[in-house]
C-alpha cells in the first residue's frame, strides 16, 4: 500500500503538466489552452494583449499543416510573444499536439 502512496504523490509532484502523456488533446489542454483557449478560441484578452491567434479561424486553418505548427511550438512565434516550448516538451509530445491542431478532429465539440 505504501508503494502505491508514493507512486501517486510522485506523479502528482510530477514537473510535467502533462503527466507525461504523448496524447495530443492531453497536451494541448496542459500546454497550449492557457493562451489559446480549450477549444482553440483564445479569450479576447489573450488576443488583445498578446495577439494569440484563433487556431479555429477558418483563414487560418489551411496554414496549420503538422510542420508548420510542430516548427511554431519548437521555436516560438516569430514576435516573441509565444515562446519556444524546445525543453519543456518531449519531441513526442511535440509531434502529437501539432498533428492534434492540425487535424479536422481539432475543430470537433470536446
Amino acid at each position: 500500500m505504501k508503494f502505491v502512496v508514493l507512486l501517486v504523490l510522485a506523479a502528482a509532484c510530477s514537473s510535467d503538466p502533462t503527466g507525461g502523456s504523448a496524447e495530443g488533446a492531453t497536451v494541448f489542454q496542459s500546454m497550449c489552452a492557457s493562451c489559446h483557449g480549450p477549444t482553440g478560441k483564445p479569450p479576447e484578452a489573450m488576443v488583445a494583449r498578446l495577439a494569440v491567434k484563433d487556431l479555429t479561424d477558418p483563414k487560418l486553418r489551411p496554414t496549420l499543416t503538422p510542420a508548420h505548427v510542430e516548427n511554431q511550438v519548437r521555436s516560438g512565434s516569430n514576435n516573441k510573444l509565444m515562446p519556444s516550448f524546445s525543453g519543456a516538451m518531449t519531441e513526442e509530445q511535440i509531434k502529437a499536439v501539432s498533428a492534434f491542431v492540425a487535424s479536422p478532429s481539432f475543430l470537433a465539440p470536446r
